[in-house]
């Protein structure tokens, strides 16, 4: 296959910051736990301890982990200085993350929502509501990230009012605070991996949802998940996520090969069957769409194969990833084909995380 999206290693990459190396700009971009901020690798700032920086191939990777981007070097912007309508629009976002900027929002402040899907688009590779919606995600995560307690997210939201938190609450939850200490909660929380943060979800049953952050579909997955079991989904830990944990660094430092934590993945009948059919496929190997087809008696059924494989919403463990084209192209992949590409290479016993 071809190398052309794999990384630079660890090693290089804190190279090229340290050295604010400029011909790594639009390579990756670091991020800092400590500040909450990311950054080019020529970004004049002081350099941080490597121990708090987190690496992203791109600024949507960065902002959907929760990041905010440097007002100093502007990893956002390709010269250094977005015009100024975008600007004061950035602006306007960083200083209330959680607000919500409809078309009418957008119209209000001078802004055609036209134009700012396009500037987005093409500058940032994302859609103006897709970086407000990383934003807002990101601000929710990095709560779940730093294992706030419930009681004390409000101020890590910026609210002053319990009646504000307890909105966001809802919208990023789907419940109130108050009655997700029940026992019947789905817990979810934040893993990170080499190719991005993950979010991992979990009832008391199994894994139920683990996703790549910067997925277009992660709040419908979200959405999804609640209707099946209709409970909330809050910020925690079990079991069932510890040892997901501790076998996802086995998978990615290449001694876990097969997964044994437990899952729970409701779905219809045939996506049961594909989702099923999946996990039979081994590690290194690959199959196709049609094959799968064949495999669970619906041998015309490959394009609703296909379907059901981007509807998986336990990545990597369910190994949608070894799904590829009958002519052996990659096809699609939910957290993107850089990502799948690094798997499969990463199986074949490829060493590109080191």
């Amino acid at each position: 296959m071809e190398t052309t999206l794999t990384s630079p290693s660890k090693r290089e990459m804190e190279r090229a910051y340290r050295s604010s190396d400029t011909s790594y700009d639009g390579i990756f971009y670091l991020a800092v736990r400590t500040t909450g901020i990311f950054c080019k690798p020529s970004c004049s700032a002081r350099k941080p301890d490597p121990k708090n920086v987190e690496y992203y191939t791109s600024p949507k990777e960065a902002i959907f982990a929760g990041y905010r981007p440097c007002k100093r070097c502007r990893p956002l912007d390709p010269n250094g200085k977005p015009p100024e309508w975008v600007a004061e629009l950035l602006t306007k976002i960083d200083a209330d993350p959680i607000a919500r900027y409809s078309d009418a929002v957008l119209r209000s402040i001078g802004i055609e929502p036209a134009r700012a899907r396009r500037y987005f688009l093409k500058n940032y590779a994302m859609t103006f509501q897709a970086y407000c919606r990383g934003r807002r995600l990101g601000k929710a995560l990095e709560q779940i990230r730093l294992g706030t307690d419930l009681d004390d997210i409000a101020l890590g939201y910026g609210y002053n009012s319990h009646s504000g938190f307890r909105e966001a609450f809802v919208r990023t939850f789907g419940q109130p605070p108050g009655r997700s200490r029940a026992a019947d909660c789905i817990v979810a929380t934040w893993i990170e991996s080499p190719l991005g943060p993950l979010i991992a979800a979990a009832t008391s049953e199994g894994i139920c949802l683990l996703e790549f952050i910067d997925r277009r579909m992660l709040e419908a997955q979200f959405a999804t998940l609640r209707k099946h079991f209709t409970c909330a989904i809050v910020p925690n830990q079990n079991d069932h996520i510890k040892q997901l944990k501790n076998e996802l660094a086995g998978y990615f430092d290449g001694t876990v090969k097969k997964f044994s934590v437990k899952l729970v993945y409701p779905g219809t009948q045939f996506q049961q069957k594909v989702w099923s059919e999946l996990l039979k496929i081994p590690y290194g190997g690959t199959t196709s769409y049609e094959e799968v087809a064949q495999r669970i008696g619906s041998p015309t059924a490959s394009r609703a194969v296909g379907t059901a494989n981007g509807m998986n919403r336990i990545a990597i463990v369910i190994p949608c990833h070894r799904v590829v084209n009958k002519n052996g192209e990659l096809g699609g992949y939910g957290g993107g084909l850089r990502r799948k590409q690094m798997l499969l290479r990463m199986e074949c016993g490829e060493h590109i995380f080191n």
